[in-house]
C-alpha cells in the first residue's frame, strides 16, 4: 500500500493533477512497436493528454530499462528530443537530436541528417544554418525506392519528397516562435 502511494506520488505532476499519471509497469512491459509506433498507445497517450515532459521522461526510462536497441535508440532519442523541445528543454533536445543522426553512408540519399541539422539550427536560433540545411535537403534527388512506393495495404502510395522538408519550412515560416509552435506551423503552399 505504501509502495502504491509512493508510485502515484512520483507519477503525479507537481500541480496535483492526475492527468499525467500512468501505469509505469505496464508501459515498461510494452515492446518497441507498442511503446513507440502505436499512435494511440505507449508514450503517445501521455503526449495526447498534454503531458509532454512526462512522456519524455517515460521514453528515457523505457530506453534505460530495455538497454541498447540499435537503430531503435536513434528513433527513441529523437522522439524524446522532440518532446523535450516542446517543453522548452532545448539543450537536452539538442543533445538527443545529435544522437539521432544516421551513419553518413546510410543517409546520403535520404537527408535525415540534414533534417537533424535544420532542427538543431532552429533550436540554437541559427537561421543561416537552418536555411543551408533546408537548401541541401531540397536539392536531394528522389531515391529510386520511392518511385513505386506502396503502403501496408499493397496499394501505391505517394511519398512526399524530400521527407521532413515541411518541418524545416515551418521552422522558417514561424521563425522566432517556440519549437512546439514552429514544428506545427502551417506552411503556405507555393
Amino acid at each position: 500500500m505504501i509502495v502504491a502511494a509512493l508510485t502515484l506520488a512520483v507519477l503525479a505532476p507537481a500541480d496535483g493533477t492526475t492527468q499525467c499519471q500512468y501505469d509505469r509497469s505496464a508501459m515498461l512491459a510494452l515492446d518497441l512497436p507498442a511503446f513507440d509506433q502505436d499512435m494511440n498507445g505507449g508514450w503517445r497517450t501521455l503526449e495526447a493528454k498534454g503531458c509532454a515532459k512526462e512522456a519524455a521522461d517515460l521514453i528515457r526510462v523505457w530506453r534505460e530499462a530495455h538497454g541498447s536497441m540499435g537503430p531503435a535508440d536513434t528513433l527513441l532519442s529523437w522522439h524524446e528530443g522532440q518532446l523535450r523541445a516542446d517543453v522548452g528543454q532545448y539543450a537536452d533536445a539538442i543533445r538527443l537530436f545529435q544522437t539521432g543522426r544516421h551513419p553518413a553512408a546510410d543517409d546520403a540519399k535520404w537527408g535525415w541528417n540534414l533534417y537533424v541539422d535544420g532542427s538543431i539550427a532552429f533550436l540554437r536560433g541559427d537561421r543561416r544554418k537552418l536555411e543551408a540545411a533546408r537548401a541541401k535537403l531540397a536539392a536531394l534527388p528522389r531515391p529510386a525506392e520511392l518511385k513505386d512506393a506502396v503502403g501496408p495495404d499493397g496499394k501505391p502510395r505517394a511519398v512526399r519528397w524530400p521527407m521532413n522538408i515541411r518541418v524545416l519550412d515551418g521552422f522558417l515560416h514561424c521563425w522566432g516562435q517556440s519549437y512546439k509552435v514552429a514544428y506545427r506551423c502551417p506552411v503556405p503552399t507555393p
